[in-house]
């Protein structure tokens, strides 16, 4: 219940310095779920502004951090023990592809941001500039250049808005997650088609898996069994 309620605390920390640090000209929305191609897909914090959407996965996790852009799982090294967890970067990468669908918009024009939350979180290997344990509001001042016009900015808006009159559960996004982990036809991160390929290097040389067939962007892959 702890780790329940730290990691809720870590979530409202980060919406008031939002809040607290950033102009009118950015209109904050937060926990949105958007329909994807093979489910739903919830985003921790949304930013819609003149000079693009910022789609900010926030991570509450101490310690020190490793890993790169590419790799399917990062570590977390706490107190001598280590734990594995998701790329956050894949992670966010089914997010702004749903969103960019939905939308109807240039994926280019989402800006993809992690942000690490946790006490004393240290990132101990070079990661690109989108990832960042402080200094949000400043990378996100960063990007000046008007890319949406007014109507295009009123559009989005009333978009993301009415994702939030679907009124799609918790439950509901939950009983999705586990549909999409399960399937072997469709990848789970970005919605593309799974292929079975062959692994060339390595102790699994030889041996078949699915792949995403959005690779090199996606690299998602599941073993057969």
């Amino acid at each position: 219940m702890f780790s329940i309620l730290k990691g809720w605390f870590g979530e409202k920390q980060t919406q008031f310095g939002m809040w607290l640090k950033l102009g009118d000209e950015y209109i904050r929305f937060h926990d949105v779920i958007v329909p994807a191609p093979n489910g739903t897909t919830q985003i921790d914090h949304l930013l819609l502004s003149r000079f693009g959407i910022f789609v900010i996965e926030t991570k509450n996790i101490n310690g020190w951090i490793f890993g790169n852009e590419k790799s399917k799982q990062w570590t977390q090294s706490l107190y001598g023990k280590k734990y594995k967890f998701q790329n956050p970067l894949h992670q966010n990468y089914r997010h702004t592809k749903a969103l960019a669908s939905y939308l109807n918009i240039d994926h280019d024009n989402i800006h993809s941001v992690v942000f690490f939350i946790g006490d004393n979180t240290k990132l101990k290997t070079d990661l690109p500039k989108n990832v960042m344990t402080h200094g949000l509001s400043a990378y996100i001042k960063s990007f000046q250049n008007n890319i949406f016009s007014t109507s295009e900015f009123n559009l989005y808006e009333q978009s993301i808005l009415g994702l939030q009159k679907l009124n799609i559960s918790t439950k509901e996004h939950v009983a999705s997650l586990k549909s999409r982990y399960s399937s072997d036809s469709s990848c789970p991160k970005c919605g593309g088609e799974l292929k079975q390929r062959q692994a060339k290097h390595g102790k699994s040389a030889g041996n078949n898996f699915l792949g995403c067939s959005n690779y090199p962007q996606c690299r998602y892959t599941k073993n057969i069994e």
